[in-house]
């Protein structure tokens, strides 16, 4: 199995990136508008469709508010052949800033390369995001 793993700093402060990423059915509005194009929500499971035309269903299996972490596992669409585990989370930084962290374990191997690009794509767009609609650290 391999792992793509994610840390970025991000200027906006833990609660509203936090916000942002607990908002699970509103991905494609709050925190990765253009790459995700869609995203509708059935009981736990969440169909997100990206701007490639790539849809997956994911099941939450973690929303942890204490922790600000979110869990989730690609139950179907696209990637229903693979085994796709994920997780983000936010930790608080000085300053008034945030560090989010994106994990995602994917079999077979040979999907963590388009994986990891897909995953670096959309850090970009959430980074830009989550900045832009910042509160101004004082």
């Amino acid at each position: 199995m391999a792992a793509v793993h994610r840390d970025v700093p991000i200027d906006s402060g833990p609660e509203e990136v936090w916000a942002a990423i607990r908002d699970w059915g509103e991905v494609h509005h709050r925190l990765a508008p253009g790459f995700v194009v869609d995203t509708r929500v059935e009981g736990d499971v969440r169909a997100v469709t990206f701007a490639e035309g790539t849809v997956v269903h994911e099941l939450i299996v973690t929303l942890d508010d204490d922790a600000r972490r979110i869990a989730y596992s690609v139950v179907g669409g696209s990637l229903e052949a693979v085994h796709h585990h994920a997780s983000m989370q936010v930790f608080a930084e000085a300053g008034g800033r945030s560090r989010f962290v994106w994990i995602t374990d994917v079999r077979p191997h040979s999907l963590a390369e388009p994986i990891a690009a897909m995953v670096d794509q959309g850090i970009r767009v959430i980074r830009r995001t989550l900045e832009a609609a910042a509160t101004p650290v004082p």
